[in-house]
C-alpha cells in the first residue's frame, strides 16, 4: 500500500502530512526550532509512529517551505506557493483567493477554476508583513501568542500604530505599554495594522470570491475579524496550518504516478 508524505519546514513550526489517494490520514506539527534538518526527520518520524506507517511504505515525499532545502529524504522541493494552492483547492475547490499568512511575510494568491496561480503578491521583506510581527508583540506584552486573538476581540479602543516597521513597531508597543494603555488594545492595534498590510496585497491581485485563509493566521481570530470588518468574507480550512504540508503530499502523489 503506498503512501505519500508532505513536509512543510516553517521559520517557527514544521508540519507533516501523510495521504493515501485523496485521504488525509494524519498530521502532525513541531516547533522548527535552529537545526531544520533535525526538524524535519524528527517530524517524518513521528508522523509515521503515529500513524502506525513503516517507512518502506512511503512512496514519494515532497517538501516545501523556509528550511526545506536541507531536507536530505525528500524526493522534491516544491515551491511553498504551489503547494499553498494545491492545498487549499483540495480543501475549497470553489476558492480563488488565498491569504496565507506565515512566520516571515504574508502572500496573496489568485487562483482559477482550476486551482491554478494565475496572480499573487507577497508582502515586503519585513517582519511586520508576517506571524513574526505577532509573535514580537507577544513577547513585549508578555502573553502567549495562541492568546492574542481573544485577547483582541475584548478591545475598546485599538491603538493605531504608525510604523509599517517591526522593529519601530515594537518600540511603539512598549512606548505604549509604559503609557498604560490595555494589552487588548495594543493587540487589536497590531492585527489591524497587520490586516491593512494583506488588504493592500489584496489590491495588488485583484480579489475575486471565494477568499480563503491559510497558515498560521487562520488561528487568530483578532486578524480574522479585522480581515473581515475590510469587507471580506473568510473560509477558514479546520486546521488551516496544515494546507502548506497538505498541498505537498497531494503533489507528491501526482509527481509519483507521473515518473511511474
Amino acid at each position: 500500500m503506498a503512501y505519500f508524505l508532505g513536509i512543510d519546514i516553517g521559520s517557527g513550526t514544521s508540519k507533516g502530512v501523510l495521504t493515501q489517494g485523496d485521504n488525509i490520514l494524519a498530521c502532525h506539527k513541531l516547533a522548527s526550532g535552529m537545526d531544520y534538518r533535525l526538524a524535519a526527520q524528527q517530524l517524518k518520524d513521528e508522523l509515521l509512529t503515529g500513524a502506525s506507517i513503516a517507512k518502506k511504505n512511503i512512496a514519494y515525499t515532497a517538501t516545501t517551505g523556509h528550511g526545506d532545502g536541507v531536507i536530505s529524504f525528500s524526493n522534491k522541493h516544491i515551491a511553498d506557493m504551489r503547494c499553498c494552492a494545491r492545498g487549499m483547492h483540495h480543501i475549497f475547490p470553489s476558492v480563488h483567493t488565498i491569504i496565507d499568512v506565515q512566520g516571515q511575510y504574508s502572500q496573496v494568491i489568485r487562483l482559477n477554476d482550476n486551482g491554478q496561480v494565475i496572480n499573487f503578491a507577497i508582502s515586503e521583506i519585513c517582519a511586520s508583513g508576517g506571524g513574526i510581527f505577532l509573535e514580537i508583540i507577544a513577547n513585549v506584552l508578555q502573553i502567549k501568542l495562541e492568546d492574542m486573538g481573544t485577547l483582541s476581540l475584548q478591545s475598546k479602543n485599538p491603538v493605531v500604530f504608525t510604523t509599517g516597521c517591526a522593529v519601530f513597531g515594537e518600540s511603539e508597543a512598549v512606548s505604549r505599554v509604559a503609557e498604560g494603555i490595555p494589552k487588548e488594545d495594543i493587540v487589536a492595534g497590531v492585527h489591524r495594522a497587520l490586516a491593512s498590510k494583506i488588504f493592500s496585497l489584496i489590491d495588488r491581485v485583484g480579489r475575486e470570491e471565494s477568499c480563503a485563509i491559510s497558515g498560521g493566521g487562520g488561528l487568530n481570530t483578532g486578524l480574522v475579524r479585522n480581515l473581515e470588518e475590510l469587507g471580506i468574507k473568510l473560509l477558514i480550512p479546520p486546521q488551516p496550518q496544515f494546507t502548506n504540508a497538505i498541498g505537498a503530499a497531494l503533489i507528491a502523489e501526482e509527481l509519483f504516478s507521473q515518473e511511474k
